[in-house]
């Protein structure tokens, strides 16, 4: 539900700041007072038109605002799509924010985030349902007609179950597809995926091979200076000459000479045990040099054949993946392949008499869902009808239209004829009306606009109230073409709608007006000489006056029928 709505220099509003409760909340005041406005102005929260003749004059900017409440019944599906986009703030709340800019540049908010006007209209949809001039209704989209029915006739666990079956079953028939599909090009993908295998399987590969392979690749191409470097320091360390002592040499000396010293001084026992590792960690180093160098060779042969495998392993990389664990890895989804189209018949076969038992099973769900779906409809029908009575529209008629689109890949429900299935049934749903007598009956979006597509929606949103799950419902003009004793009709069943919605409406009638929980009072002011839209939340005493004045004037006799009719609202509610 919305909470709070601030607007700023839209249209004729200057700035307004409102707080919304629940249920029932009227808006009254004179034609061109700016009731519609405030509706335009959620409208356009809601993702609607936004453009520039709606800024009020010599502003820049304006900017709208509102606080919504998460319903609980479309709690999941709004926080999925906050989650999903990153917007999420609180599971309690959303903010909307547009600002509509004099050069044309609009930004729209959710939390504070800039997003989308498509986003915006999308989640929107969970909460406002706003009826009136933009002709913007849930009720008028096919698409929702079937979901509206299936939550009146209370179908969850017959959809559920049927929804079991169906995911079953397009499992089963897309891997029948794909083994069908494997079948008409079996001995092509037999050629590729045996020559595939058998390329992998000839390199007898090893994981991180190539790791290993590129050290070799880099001694053998550079033994040649290895071996140099390498007798270098062994010579250094190992060959004395007449003229040079090796260094092995002299450090056995200085390891001697360090252990006389620490004979003498004990506080060098220390450096001599170090001395001494010295000379035998050299000729360590000088032993471990030698067996290096008679270990390096150049040697072209191996070079070679280093250099031809890693060119193989590069042309198996690029060919099946970016190692050797993913090629191998691709090797054993070749053998899986393979095998697939080997037994594909044997398959095909095991699969086709899947789908057929499968099939009964959906078909079986499918006709239970139906029926529920049949006698869910007359009622509503009836009850829908038996609405437009009371309001004043004896003798229309509705009817919630079940047809089916036949397919011969579809389901047979027992009758010999195959129909078209779906995620949600077999069924096609469409609400007809036919608002005077003698008319034909004709889709919702076709009917006339005004006051009796108003008392239509109104009179659905009756009943349907609880398989409704948008909480916010606004009704502009809904006493349009109406008189004061249908007025109070409309008011007791807005009010009652109200006990699981919340309504807004912007009437004329002040017997409509006197069921509002919540009254506003929509009125012009002329402000340092520029005209203002003001609202004023009414308290029983100034109710009282302005049903009057929607009598005619504030007069006794107005006055008193005022109060009359505020008292009848209010016994209503009392003891409804």
């Amino acid at each position: 539900m919305i909470k709070e709505l601030r607007i700023e220099n839209f249209a004729i509003i200057d700035k307004i700041e409102l707080l919304f409760g629940d249920g029932l909340s009227t808006f009254t005041g004179e034609t061109g007072a700016g009731k519609s406005i405030l509706l335009d102005a959620i409208e356009a929260l809601m993702g609607g038109r936004a453009e520039t003749t709606m800024i009020r004059a010599n502003a820049e900017r304006a900017n709208l605002e509102a606080v919504f409440a998460i319903p609980e019944a479309n709690r999941g599906a709004v926080l999925d799509l906050l989650r999903k986009e990153e917007l999420l703030d609180s599971e309690e709340e959303i903010l909307f924010n547009r600002e509509i800019r004099r050069n044309g540049r609009n930004t729209a908010r959710l939390n504070g985030r800039m997003v989308t006007v498509s986003l915006m209209r999308e989640i929107g949809s969970y909460l406002v349902d706003i009826h009136g001039q933009s002709e913007h209704l849930s009720l008028l989209s096919v698409r929702q007609h079937l979901n509206l029915l299936d939550r009146f006739a209370g179908n969850s666990e017959l959809l559920k179950n049927y929804q079991r079956v169906y995911g079953e079953i397009t499992s089963v028939q897309t891997k029948l597809e794909e083994l069908r599909e494997a079948e008409k090009d079996a001995a092509r993908q037999t050629d590729i995926l045996q020559f595939q295998i058998q390329e992998i399987e000839a390199a007898k590969l090893k994981p991180s091979e190539e790791d290993g392979l590129r050290n070799e690749l880099s001694r053998l191409a550079n033994a040649e200076k290895l071996a140099s470097l390498a007798q270098t320091a062994y010579t250094l360390l190992e060959d004395s000459t007449p003229e040079a002592q090796s260094v092995s040499d002299m450090l056995g000396e200085v390891s001697r000479a360090v252990s006389g010293l620490a004979k003498i001084d004990q506080e060098l026992a220390e450096m001599a045990e170090q001395a001494d590792a010295l000379s035998i960690q050299a000729s360590e180093i000088a032993l471990t040099l030698q067996e290096y160098i008679d270990q390096v060779e150049y040697n072209p042969k191996r070079l070679n054949e280093v250099e031809t495998r890693l060119g193989l392993l590069a042309t198996l990389k690029k060919k099946y993946g970016s190692d050797e664990e993913a090629v191998l890895a691709f090797a054993e989804q070749a053998r899986e392949k393979l095998d697939n189209i080997s037994h594909a018949e044997e398959r095909i076969a095991e699969m086709e008499e899947m789908e057929e038992k499968l099939l009964l099973q959906l078909a079986e769900a499918a006709s239970r869902l139906s029926e529920s779906r049949s006698a869910a409809a007359e009622t509503l029908s009836s009850a829908v009808e038996k609405e437009l009575a009371d309001l004043k529209m004896a003798g229309a008629r509705f009817s919630a239209s079940i047809t089916r689109k036949p397919d011969e890949a579809g389901v047979d429900l027992g009758d010999g004829e195959k129909v078209r299935f779906t995620g949600s049934g077999v069924d096609h749903v469409e609400f007809l009306i036919a608002p005077n007598p003698g008319e034909g009956l004709k889709p919702m979006v076709k009917i006339a606009s005004g006051g009796e597509t108003s008392r239509l929606m109104l009179a659905l949103k009756n009943v349907l109230a609880n398989a409704d799950t948008i909480p916010t419902l606004i009704f502009d003009e809904i006493d349009q073409g109406i008189g004061g004793r249908v007025g109070a009709t409309v008011g007791e069943k807005l009010w009652q709608l109200g006990a699981s919605h919340q309504v807004l409406c912007v009437t004329h009638l002040p017997q409509l007006a006197a069921f509002g929980n919540q009254h506003f009072h929509v009125m012009k002011q002329v402000v340092d000489g520029r005209t203002v839209t003001v609202v004023e939340v009414l308290s029983d005493t100034r109710r009282v006056d302005e049903l009057a004045q929607m009598f005619g004037g504030k007069n006794d006799v107005n006055l008193a029928a005022a109060q009359e009719t505020l008292n009848t609202a209010t016994e209503f509610k009392a003891g409804d």
